[in-house]
């Protein structure tokens, strides 16, 4: 088994026109990965840098910068190499590992940002209690809890999986998604059903949590001054914005993953590329240039950067 699982190759036949579009798709996609690495890896490090930063909130979004490198590094060093090489293909065992790390990281995004929307909350809703709350320990246990949780529960999926025989063997998809599971003969029932279990566990409950706490935010801050309506409006206003719209592609994925889609290539192409653009870029800006102590600190930095040159 062993064997025929390393020696399987599974072809990804997700790209549109490539041989016409080769280098363009090259080309862009490195300048957005580029963009990707270089806005969250500033983020990390004035973080990192400055002791005014080391407080719950900020080490929070350096966490979540962290999260959207490795997301990225997961999927795109690979579809640059299928871009450039004549056939793209991906061993099996490899693909699950890319499936593993693209859903466990993109899981522990949904994670980080409840742990963020709570934050928020004990900051404007129990100010006094913050520092007792949100201690050294608390926020350690809350990332711990989610990179590991994610994780584990993919875990279980991927070598259930793994022990499936294979009857297809193209992907239509450019990296190895939730579309990998109809290349198995049978349709698992376990499968299918824990599928929905993960979803609900990794994506949907902390959707709710992060809505049900900005809900109560928006009402305590409601009978509050317009200085503190003003500040939950600026902190939750953008979090709500990426969240719907990463919500949304992460359940598309899912659906078209499982079910059969009469929708074009290009979509499914367009589709997938969001999912791997949206949420990595404009996480550094909306809680890196947004917050007002990070973006004082890439002003200086730009300034030090200008001056030199």
């Amino acid at each position: 088994m062993d064997a025929e699982f390393n020696g399987t190759y599974i072809t990804l036949g997700g790209y549109v026109e490539l041989d016409k579009y080769r280098y363009l798709y090259f080309i862009s996609l490195l300048m957005l990965y580029i963009l990707i690495l270089c806005a969250n890896c500033t983020i990390i490090c004035l973080i990192w840098i400055h002791r005014n930063l080391h407080e719950p909130m900020y080490i929070f979004i350096a966490a979540l910068s962290f999260n959207s490198v490795l997301f990225s590094t997961a999927i795109y060093p690979k579809i640059f190499t299928d871009i450039l090489s004549q056939k793209q293909t991906i061993s099996y065992s490899a693909c699950m590992f890319q499936n593993f790390t693209f859903y466990s990281l993109g899981g522990s995004d949904f994670f980080l940002l409840a742990v963020m929307a709570y934050d928020r909350y004990v900051s404007i809703c129990r100010p006094l209690q913050y520092s007792t709350i949100m201690g050294n320990i608390t926020v350690t246990v809350l990332l711990t809890v989610a990179w590991f949780l994610p994780a584990s529960q993919l875990a279980v999926g991927i070598v259930f999986s793994s022990k499936q025989k294979l009857c297809d063997f193209t992907i239509g998809g450019i990296f190895c998604n939730n579309k990998m599971f109809k290349l198995h003969c049978v349709k698992s029932t376990f499968l299918i059903v824990y599928g929905f279990v993960v979803l609900l566990n990794a994506v949907v409950v902390p959707v709710i949590f992060i809505l049900f706490t900005y809900i109560k935010i928006f009402i305590i801050t409601y009978h509050s001054c317009a200085e503190v309506r003003k500040k939950a409006a600026e902190t939750c206003l953008p979090h709500l914005m990426v969240l719907m719209c990463f919500f949304c592609l992460c359940i598309f994925d899912f659906i078209t993953g499982r079910i059969e889609s009469d929708m074009p290539k290009s979509v499914h192409l367009i589709m997938a590329l969001e999912v791997v653009v949206s949420n990595p870029l404009f996480n550094p800006i909306i809680y890196g240039v947004k917050m007002k102590e990070i973006s004082k600190h890439i002003k200086k930095l730009l300034c030090q950067v200008k001056h030199m040159k």
